[in-house]
């Protein structure tokens, strides 16, 4: 088996239950954190009243902890949702990632056409353009973002992909994704822990909902008991993978997934890779391999050889939407390369909780459906 590349060694000093060995690495990391969460604290009440107000109905969906949380799932989910029941949605990310990282804004797809390549637009909102039908900006200032969306076209709600800690733009309604499974790991802000922010950052939410996977649904419901949520409203939602998709000549075909007993080399640049590879396994696929690069990675062409060398020996590769959007440039290797589509879902109750919550926001703005479609 050919060795992948190192997952960074500090985040074995997060965990909960982490071995007495370590703990003097960890203690030494502990004054950064108390000094960072001191300057946290002072810049959330900066922008407490300073806060500019975008004039749109906007909804933030974020989360406390660096790692992968869903939320780009679920902000294509929540887009989607919104936008079958007639309201006219848009989205703005920072485009974590990208090359170029000017101060204005920039659209990465009209809602029919991808402007934007990943190097540009950060792969997670090339990704957005390719499961939503709906306008996509990214911008380092979320209000020139909306801006753009709002010069091009009528606009409703726009939703900021990962807003949470953008707190200079005011917010109608304010959604944290946790992690099911991982909660918030040993509580501690970086760099002695997964936190962005400390725990009673919570209160500026306005709803919790917390993302399950298959391999840590069970765990939803007690972790919705988790008295560091001050009395939130707590929804559901999970993480399901749907199909397979194939890249061939600029173009995502989607199949169904097929991979039970099969020979699968995964690769994947994510926050938290233990997720993907749960739900491979969970589909009885046979892992012959796994390359776990940083988050956000930027693939070579030295890179693509070194994962075509590790997949020898398998029946398919197996990579994240995210990843598939920086992959594609490469020429077809020996082995088949497809990404497993993952989505949000939620449960009736759950969906209409929510949807009733930003349906009420944005009656605040004056703002209804167009037009309201029959569920399918």
């Amino acid at each position: 088996m050919i060795a992948g590349p190192a997952r960074p060694a500090i985040e074995r000093l997060w965990r909960q239950d982490l071995p007495a060995a370590y703990w003097p690495l960890w203690a030494a990391l502990t004054p950064a954190s108390a000094l960072y969460a001191g300057i946290l604290a002072v810049r959330a009440r900066w922008w407490q009243t300073r806060a500019r107000d975008a004039g749109v109905t906007t909804i933030s969906v974020g989360n406390l902890t660096v790692g992968g949380n869903g939320k780009t799932p679920f902000t294509v989910f929540l887009a989607s949702r919104l936008a079958h029941r007639g309201y006219r949605v848009g989205i703005v990310s920072r485009g974590y990632g990208r090359l170029s990282n000017g101060p204005g804004a920039a659209l990465v797809s009209d809602g029919a056409r991808i402007m934007l390549s990943p190097g540009e637009a950060g792969d997670e909102s090339v990704m957005m353009a390719r499961s939503f039908a709906g306008p996509i900006a990214v911008a380092r200032r979320r209000v020139d973002g909306i801006s753009l969306l709002a010069r091009r076209a009528a606009i409703d709600i726009v939703i900021l992909d990962d807003g949470f800690q953008h707190l200079r733009l005011r917010r109608d309604l304010d959604l944290i994704l946790v992690n099911a499974a991982r909660g918030f790991g040993n509580e501690w802000v970086l760099p002695a822990g997964p936190m962005r922010e400390p725990l009673g950052a919570i209160g500026r939410a306005d709803a919790v909902i917390l993302m399950a996977s298959g391999e840590n649904a069970a765990g939803a419901q007690a972790a919705s008991d988790n008295a560091a949520f001050k009395g939130k409203p707590v929804m559901r939602a999970a993480l399901r993978a749907t199909s397979l998709v194939h890249a061939k000549n600029g173009e995502w075909r989607e199949s169904q997934i097929a991979i039970t007993g099969r020979r699968v080399a995964i690769v994947s640049g994510l926050g938290s890779p233990e997720g993907f590879h749960a739900t491979v396994r969970a589909l009885g696929a046979q892992i012959s391999n796994t390359l776990d690069y940083p988050d956000h990675h930027h693939y070579s062409a030295r890179d693509w050889k070194h994962i075509q060398d590790a997949a020898g020996g398998a029946q398919l590769l197996l990579t994240t939407e995210k990843d598939l959007v920086k992959l594609e440039k490469f020429c077809a290797g020996a082995v088949p390369m497809y990404a497993l589509r993952v989505e949000a879902v939620m449960d009736e109750s759950n969906e209409a909780l929510l949807l009733s919550m930003v349906a009420e926001r944005a009656r605040r703005r004056g703002v209804v459906p167009a037009t309201h479609q029959c569920a399918n």
